[in-house]
């Protein structure tokens, strides 16, 4: 006869009792904020419930029928072919011992980017909001420059596939340049380490011995600028004076060279245009 087992000792089951409490007491805590959150989402005081749940089943109408077409499915496919390739390749490499130097380096880079990024977050935020402007201003050029790109890329069309058909031609001569290339360079690979390490420590001692100077004639270069900023705002102030003063001859020589290109193209069009055939006229005397 087997044994009979031992029960668990009471403290075992308390502290399985508790965790299992606090787990569902987690869980209650969290349906309960989806609910206040659908709630409040959905507050049919003022009608928008209804309206949003209306909104909601159109667009889920409209997405599953375009989730149906053959483009869609042909997507998807090609989504998840994609991903399950990264997943087949990216797998390897990133547990391959060639990819810590790259592990390292995003590392290194992390670090030394986050003061950075925190310093230039306020100036990146007045770049983006002139670039908005400059984007809501430009707006009306967008369709005339995706049209010029369409008609580029129509255009290189011949070009790019008479490229892809003399690379797809020539891929014998390409691997025999690539295997040409390969045995002419392995056995001069090994021969540079030397040379390498020697170009290595002649550079370190060239840019330790060059900080220095650097340095001290980045700080002189401060003073100076510091010192002469009051020349450079009036140069600037007397720049933009000086535009001002010339802007009438520029509006006046911008609105004579309309004007005489306007006249040139006028007479250029009469004189290529066919002249019009002239009109015969025919006068009926009384007898």
């Amino acid at each position: 006869m087997s044994p009979i087992p031992s029960l668990p000792h009471w403290h075992d089951v308390l502290r399985l009792a508790r965790g299992t409490t606090d787990v569902a007491g987690q869980l209650l805590d969290t349906a309960g904020n989806i609910t206040r959150i659908a709630v409040n989402t959905l507050d049919p005081r003022d009608g928008s419930g209804a309206e949003a749940l209306r909104v909601l089943r159109e667009t889920t109408a409209e997405l599953a029928e375009v989730s149906a077409s053959p483009q869609a499915q042909e997507a998807f496919y090609r989504i998840v072919d994609t991903l399950t390739r990264l997943g087949a390749t990216g797998a390897p490499l990133a547990v391959h011992p060639v990819s810590e130097p790259a592990q390292v380096l995003l590392a290194a880079l992390g670090e030394g980017l986050l003061p950075v990024l925190d310093a230039v977050e306020p100036a990146m935020e007045e770049v983006a909001a002139v670039v908005r402007e400059l984007m809501e201003a430009a707006s009306p050029l967008l369709p005339t420059a995706t049209g010029l790109a369409a008609g580029t890329l129509l255009a290189l069309t011949p070009l790019v596939r008479a490229a892809a058909e003399v690379l797809r031609d020539s891929a014998p001569e390409l691997t025999r340049i690539a295997e040409a290339l390969t045995a002419a360079l392995a056995p001069l690979l090994p021969l540079q380490e030397d040379l390498t390490e020697r170009v290595a420590a002649t550079g370190s001692t060239l840019v330790r011995a060059a900080l220095p100077p650097l340095a001290d004639l980045t700080e002189a270069a401060a003073a100076t600028t510091k010192a002469a900023h009051p020349v450079l705002l009036a140069g600037e102030e007397l720049l933009v004076s000086g535009l001002e003063q010339i802007q009438p001859l520029l509006l006046a020589a911008a609105s004579r060279a309309g004007r005489v290109t306007r006249a040139t193209a006028v007479r250029v069009s009469a004189a290529m245009s066919p002249a019009a055939e002239r009109a015969v006229v025919v006068t009926v005397a009384p007898a």
